[in-house]
């Protein structure tokens, strides 16, 4: 039974992701090393969740405990309410345990568990009453992320899909682990120093506070001094906090250099986007780049955000929820303190918040192109005089929710999970 000191104490919890399951069982088993007696790792190894079966493991001290649970409904979503969020309570509970370390089946992503300890109930409140994010560890292996990252294969091609169903693509999780990491454990080296510097650079552009630790072998972590790697994230670091539609785009100032090729643009306009030039331009934020992630408005939709992400070779846009400029006054006390702050810091007396910010991380575009083709698509002097009521007679190719390329091949199909992340904060 719970008892009152048990659930006043945050046990800390350090999250360990990674596209490769092997990589990421010897990382996560390296920082269950740093303390054995007290860490406890819990794994569910989503291999045949889609037939309703789950095999979870339980590792403390010297015992290990492997048990197959047998799920009515074979889903990822199920498994973490009926299974893992319960689990990770009933061990906050245990006096012996004073650090768990989740070791994520390759299908999930990072942010999607802490999403769920904040906002998902386990007997009546969420888990960060009991837990806090200490760290978010990615295991990376250079010699394979980086065509990971910028490919279109899908989960389920590679087997590591969390249901058929699945249409996440590989590169839509290697960059999300890589991204939402507070620490990266780089795993071995690549065949060449090229892709060894560039798999580099574009870890430090989407991750900038994060320290790398490397390892020449990329299955031997014995050598591997995971504390001094804790210590090493920095005070500010994300450990967890869930980034809205609204919320900062740019964390740890990335520099704007070119580095090996590899280059953030950092995109900035007040006017809007025509939405028939911006989708004919839409392509420019696939070719050659790694990352887009950003907020857009579009003429023909003046009151709602537009999310864009993409990853590798596939793109979602969703709604990011209401501009503040569309809003009436008395509605403001709904959003957050720190996103009216950020508001008037930028604020516009002709167009209030909305504006364009984009990020984009490129690893073969060149970036003067990227700014080119998106300022092509803003409205002209003569299209922004003509006013709202003409912007609101344009064809709109956007809706609610929209992927590119257009088109039924599978592999050009990623944006529910983008929109959906987009969305839910």
């Amino acid at each position: 039974m719970e008892t009152e000191s048990s659930a006043n104490r945050r046990v800390p919890l350090l999250l360990v992701a990674g596209i490769r399951a092997d990589q990421v069982a010897s990382t996560a088993e390296a920082v269950r090393r740093d303390d054995p007696a007290g860490t406890a790792l819990v794994h569910h190894d989503l291999r045949e969740v889609a037939q309703g079966v789950v095999r979870r493991l339980i590792r403390h001290g010297d015992a290990e405990r492997v048990e197959v649970l047998e799920l009515a409904h074979g889903c990822v979503s199920c498994t973490l309410r009926l299974d893992l969020l319960p689990l990770l309570r009933e061990l906050t509970a245990a006096p012996d345990v004073t650090r768990i370390v989740v070791q994520l089946d390759p299908a999930l992503e990072p942010d999607t568990i802490c999403w769920a300890l904040q906002h998902v109930e386990v007997d009546g409140r969420p888990l960060v009453t009991d837990v806090r994010v200490e760290a978010v560890l990615t295991a990376v292996d250079p010699a394979t992320w980086l065509a990971d990252a910028t490919g279109q294969d899908e989960l389920v091609e590679r087997g590591i899909g969390g249901s058929p169903d699945d249409e996440r693509t590989v590169a839509q999780v290697a960059v999300g682990q890589v991204e939402f990491a507070d620490a990266v454990v780089l795993l071995g080296e690549a065949e060449d120093r090229w892709t060894q510097v560039r798999t580099e650079a574009v870890i430090a552009r989407l991750t900038p506070t994060a320290p790398r630790l490397p390892s020449k072998s990329r299955s031997d972590l014995d050598d591997l001094d995971v504390s001094a790697l804790l210590a090493r994230i920095p005070g500010g670091a994300r450990r967890g906090e869930i980034d809205g539609p609204h919320g900062r785009l740019l964390r740890g100032q990335p520099s704007l250099d070119t580095d090996a090729g590899v280059s953030t643009v950092l995109f900035e306009e007040r006017r809007p986007f025509h939405p028939e030039r911006l989708h004919e331009a839409i392509d420019v934020l696939l070719d050659g780049v790694v990352r887009t992630r950003g907020r857009v408005w579009v003429a023909s939709q003046p009151e709602v955000a537009l999310w864009i992400e993409s990853a590798g070779g596939g793109l979602g846009i969703a709604h990011g929820g209401p501009w503040l400029a569309s809003l009436a006054p008395e509605q403001w006390a709904e959003v957050s303190a720190e996103r009216q702050v950020r508001a008037s810091l930028s604020w516009d007396d002709y167009y209030g918040d909305r504006m364009q910010e984009l990020v984009v991380i490129a690893h073969e575009a060149n970036p003067q192109d990227i700014v080119h083709a998106l300022r092509h698509a803003l409205l002209t002097d003569d299209e922004l005089a003509a006013g709202e009521q003409v912007w609101a007679t344009y064809a709109d190719p956007f809706g609610e929710w929209h992927t590119d390329p257009c088109g039924d091949d599978p592999a050009e199909r990623s944006a529910d999970a983008a929109g959906e992340r987009g969305n839910r904060s």
